[in-house]
């Protein structure tokens, strides 16, 4: 698929030298800012609805768990004011509370006695009630431990439900991959694509754990602390509401200007990921070509801008913390002022101003909270958002798919008929127009011409990794489109010229080509493909494990075994794109051998620049800017001494002096 490889490599080059991509077939611009924050945050959680039962019980414990925290302060103050009362019970022995009161006011201090006349449950000359103390902290320590197992049971159930829900995504996101077509490939630089599919996904899984527990035990808490607050002095709650407009006009104002800088940060890290991948996989042409210096400058810029863009995010989000804090400890210096003065007053106790002093940084802590987490949410929706433009990529049209006919299942003799068929990628530039030929049941039909004539064009076309613009091709006078793309790509095989060899044995990457293969099969393919003679010479044999890469085989090696994998699929129809240009010319001549063989009683489609590995070809179809411009045997095409014999004579002709 050399065209496609090609277009692909311009793309990415363009992408890294100007800083963007174009606008893709699906419409959208990567990495694009999120229409609606508010809507991507609800499609977010909407993913969590399958563990709705999880959900609830996370929101039950979690209204223990705060249920016990907001309780705690309240019965530390009735501790307090046990131990108060006792101090000054024994102070007033041998007097009452009322003569206490009485003598105060006599000696002109009514602050005193106000004082003294707000206390309750003073008993004059009775101390501190140990008992009661113990007692009250005994219950103190139950209720938090309580709590702190219902928060870690919450925390649990969180976590299952936020790993099930990005596992989830993640499933959803590769069978999405298998659904779109190769255009969108095309169109799309695989750094980009892998971005979205890995940083991405682990933005959202980690900003979901972190927020999901945390976010929902803050607004329980902003909650039940308020309601212990206006329970204990409703002037002091009204003081500290004051705060709640002033954190949310502050917070708001940062994260609408933070949120356009996480965007761009992850726009960022995808195109550098682009171009780290495009440099490694280029390193060797990197290198021969003395471009290191060039492509450290554009890793340098391109490091840069997300050094910026990051800077610029983490810097405005930051702000948040620091803001809260300092509201907080405003509110905090007020409330201790006034409920000062209400003890003074005897309004209020001791141990209720000690507790509303608690409740008051409690009502800070969540909302700071929240707060905080305001960068964390930007960033992991912001993420969800590019998985999100991902999922909602258009698929492949396959109304054959969905149709209720059966399956054929019939022999196929391999006929393949192009009936005026129009091609182009871009509409302002045809490609293909008006192309007829039948190849006929057992043919060899090889491709020829030069670069961009349309060559594997023509292959993808067969396959329908492309949906064609006018006319139709047909396979045993059946429109291909009449048929699902998984029943018509059955019975095709095809030959790459750019190798693809998964982490695996020898034997697996074989057996790629029918999963259920025996044994026996299997070598016989290698034997027939010549995999067997080198195959014997490794450590393992068969079970020798080669990476991703291919890296312990040579570029040859890994053509055979591609061959091999199609030896074995034995299809109905063969397609070889320029499938022995890596290969010595001894091999060739024994897989010119091999591959005779395994086109017998098929039709197949040769791609090929060499011009010797196709003398037998039954028909050769001459290609120019999408036209077949001639078409014979190899022979009948050098008599003419058309388009073939000048490729011919270009290929074969002596060195110029």
């Amino acid at each position: 698929m050399s065209e496609s490889k090609n277009g692909t490599m311009k793309q990415t080059e363009r992408i890294v030298q100007t800083g963007g991509p174009g606008r893709g077939p699906m419409g959208g611009m990567v990495g694009q800012k999120a229409d609606d924050f508010g809507s991507s945050a609800r499609r977010l959680l909407a993913r969590l609805r399958p563990a709705r039962g999880k959900a609830v019980a996370v929101l039950l414990l979690g209204l223990g768990s705060v249920a016990s925290v907001v309780v705690g302060p309240y019965l530390l103050g009735k501790a307090t004011d046990a131990v108060f009362t006792g101090l000054i019970g024994r102070k007033l022995e041998g007097h009452t509370q009322a003569d206490a009161v009485a003598q105060a006011e006599a000696s002109g201090n009514s602050g005193y006695a106000d004082f003294l006349r707000g206390l309750k449950d003073v008993i004059p000359g009775q101390g501190i009630d140990f008992d009661k103390v113990g007692h009250l902290l005994l219950i103190t320590l139950l209720v938090y431990v309580g709590g702190q197992v219902l928060g870690w049971l919450q925390g649990y159930l969180v976590n299952d439900v936020v790993q099930a829900t990005v596992r989830q995504m993640r499933t959803d996101v590769e069978e999405k991959i298998h659904r779109l077509p190769l255009a969108y490939f095309d169109k799309q630089p695989r750094g980009e694509l892998l971005s979205r599919v890995t940083n991405d996904i682990d933005n959202v899984a980690q900003n979901l754990q972190q927020t999901m527990s945390q976010l929902l035990t803050s607004l329980l808490m902003v909650i039940g602390v308020l309601g212990m607050m206006f329970w204990v002095s409703p002037l002091l709650a009204l003081i500290a509401l004051v705060s709640v407009p002033l954190a949310m006009f502050t917070t708001g104002r940062i994260m609408k200007r933070s949120q356009s800088q996480f965007i761009n940060q992850w726009r960022q890290t995808g195109r550098l990921n682009a171009q780290v991948e495009e440099s490694i996989s280029g390193h060797a042409l990197v290198t021969v070509f003395g471009r290191r210096r060039a492509v450290e400058a554009e890793f340098d810029a391109a490091n840069e801008e997300l050094y910026q863009s990051s800077y610029r995010a983490q810097f405005i989000s930051g702000l948040v913390m620091p803001m809260m804090m300092l509201i907080g400890n405003l509110n905090y210096v007020v409330i201790a002022v006034v409920g000062g003065l209400r003890v003074a007053s005897g309004s209020l106790s001791l141990g209720e101003v000690q507790a509303f002093i608690q409740y008051s940084r409690m009502f800070t802590q969540p909302i700071t909270q929240i707060a905080s987490m305001a960068n964390l949410l930007q960033s992991g929706v912001a993420s969800a958002e590019r998985v999100f433009e991902l999922l909602d990529a258009d698929e492949e049209v396959d109304p054959s798919a969905l149709s209720d006919a059966p399956a054929r299942t019939g022999t196929t003799r391999g006929e393949v008929a192009f009936e005026h068929v129009d091609f182009s990628y871009d509409p302002e530039e045809p490609l293909i127009e008006d192309l007829s030929l039948v190849a006929h049941p057992g043919q060899m039909v090889a491709i020829v011409g030069p670069t961009g004539a349309g060559k594997t064009t023509l292959v993808n076309l067969i396959m329908r990794f492309y949906e064609l613009d006018g006319g139709r091709i047909t396979l045993d006078g059946v429109d291909v489109t009449a048929m699902s793309r998984a029943e018509l790509r059955s019975r095709i095989g095809m030959v790459l010229q750019d190798t693809w060899i998964f982490e695996g044995t020898i034997r697996d990457n074989i057996a790629y080509g029918r999963p259920d293969a025996t044994d026996d099969e299997i070598r016989a393919a290698a034997r027939a493909t010549y995999v067997d003679r080198f195959v014997h010479s490794l450590p393992e044999g068969y079970e020798t494990n080669v990476d991703d890469e291919g890296s312990n085989l040579s570029a040859g090696e890994r053509q055979l075994i591609t061959i091999a994998r199609a030896f074995l699929a034995q299809p109905a129809l063969l397609i070889l794109d320029e499938a022995t240009s890596s290969v010595d010319t001894r091999t060739e001549l024994l897989l010119q051998q091999a591959m005779a063989a395994l086109r017998t009683d098929r039709t197949s489609f040769v791609i090929a620049h060499r011009l010797s590995t196709i003398r037998d070809a039954d028909l050769i179809l001459v290609m120019e800017h999408g036209r077949i411009v001639e078409q014979g045997s190899h022979a009948e095409l050098l008599e003419r001494d058309g388009a073939f014999a000048r490729l011919h004579a270009a290929q074969f002709a002596a060195a110029a002096v």
